[in-house]
């Protein structure tokens, strides 16, 4: 028993990275921005909506490292061998969402990064900034560097979260709340999938997690274990998913049932979003929360910013073999160009800060189902090896996922062609 522990936690810290990465893109829009939104406008009562999408998607998340260190390459290049159907979808899937999703996040992290410093200046040009210093920094490789920082700020802002619920459940616990409205109305129907499209994260990031998790490898020069990188997926899926239902409480505690509703604007939201914590910790903690929530954004913004060039490059590879799927260059021109198209995107959109968000999420809600039974085929599919295909438990999960999505999906459909 002894002389296995500290084998364990040697070949433990080769995996560790990928999961804790997607736990960090995962804690932005849909926390920050969703999860919030949630609590504040209909108190505890989307509490299911977030566990459910949470529990069900999971198997589909959880299959991108599980494909990349048995297969020992990326879920694009697996979708690939799966069929030219399987890997197509993929590409107008992320092609027709990838720009819509880089501008969400951009427009929250620029609303936050103008509170933070108190510059006004227009939500595009603020936008452009914060896009072209994610491109610097991932020109330079300086990504480890923020890499390491964003653990602390994660830290920091879990803590001051977890605090602030408490001061607010003294606070107002025993206040009694109206009756929280009613999900089951167009607006409501919409948001429902808003809210669920990015818990905790799109399942766009299986194939993400799976780049990643080769990206470790490379940089450690060792192979992790199947279960040491799960145990790196799970610490960080499980950690989002609690982080999700704590922003929810955090709305419905204290903005919930006030009369206060979100503004759709940037600016505005950012300003009650840091309010929450400042009236029940006080006044003394708007730096350090203003400063966490950009950080969390920004890391957001860079992650996406990162992924995107780099399914972009191998899903080239994987149409042509004239282009390398390590070339520097290629990726380097994929993150200039979806950062302008993303701007471009964001100027047709003008103001309306929620309706860039909920477009986002939703789009990644609709595509879920597709993507989610791909995910499954690929890891049950010939080209992966039986031992390592998920055990029954997963595989049933996988099927409940897939009919939950595909459910709620034509749910939205009905709703909005009905009303």
């Amino acid at each position: 028993m002894d002389t296995e522990s500290p084998s364990r936690i040697s070949t433990l810290k080769y995996a560790l990275g990928p999961g804790l990465i997607m736990a960090a893109a995962a804690v932005g829009v849909s926390h920050l921005v969703q999860s919030t939104r949630a609590g504040a406008e209909y108190g505890f009562a989307l509490v299911w909506a977030v566990i459910l999408a949470n529990i069900f998607k999971y198997p589909f998340l959880e299959y991108g490292p599980r494909y990349a260190v048995i297969a020992q390459e990326s879920m694009i290049e697996g979708y690939k061998k799966l069929g030219s159907w399987a890997f197509w979808i993929f590409v107008i899937f992320t092609v027709g969402t990838m720009f819509t999703v880089q501008a969400a996040v951009t427009i929250v992290t620029a609303s936050l990064a103008a509170e933070l410093t108190g510059i006004v200046l227009s939500p595009l040009i603020w936008s452009a900034i914060i896009l072209g210093i994610c491109i610097l920094i991932l020109a330079a490789g300086q990504y480890s560097a923020l890499d390491s920082a964003i653990k602390m700020i994660m830290v920091v802002l879990t803590i001051s979260t977890l605090i602030a619920i408490l001061v607010a459940f003294f606070n107002t616990g025993g206040t009694p709340k109206p009756p929280s409205p009613s999900i089951w109305t167009v607006s409501g129907v919409s948001f429902l999938i808003a809210l669920m499209g990015w818990m905790p994260i799109p399942i766009d990031g299986a194939a993400w997690h799976s780049l990643w998790s080769l990206e470790r490898m490379k940089q450690t020069g060792k192979r992790p274990s199947l279960k040491d990188c799960l145990t790196d997926f799970n610490i960080g899926y499980i950690g989002a998913g609690l982080l999700a239902l704590c922003f929810l409480t955090l709305g419905a505690l204290i903005m919930f049932g006030s009369g206060e509703v979100f503004a759709g604007s940037g600016g505005a939201f950012s300003k009650q979003l840091v309010s929450i914590y400042t009236s029940t910790l006080g006044d003394w903690a708007y730096i350090i929360i203003i400063v966490c929530a950009f950080t969390t954004m920004f890391r957001t913004t860079l992650t996406v910013t990162d992924a995107y060039p780099r399914v972009s490059r191998q899903i080239l590879s994987n149409i042509s073999s004239s282009f390398d799927a390590g070339s520097k260059k290629t990726y380097q021109y994929f993150i200039i160009s979806i950062s302008i198209v993303s701007l471009i995107v964001l100027y047709l959109a003008g103001s309306r800060f929620t309706f860039m968000v909920d477009l986002a999420t939703t789009l990644s809600f609709l595509t879920a189902p597709v993507l989610a039974f791909i995910n499954y085929r690929l890891v049950m599919s010939k080209h992966f090896p039986d031992e390592h295909r998920p055990p029954t438990w997963l595989r049933i999960l996988s099927w409940c996922g897939i009919l939950f999505l595909t459910g709620f999906a034509l749910v939205y459909a009905y709703w909005i062609i009905s009303f």
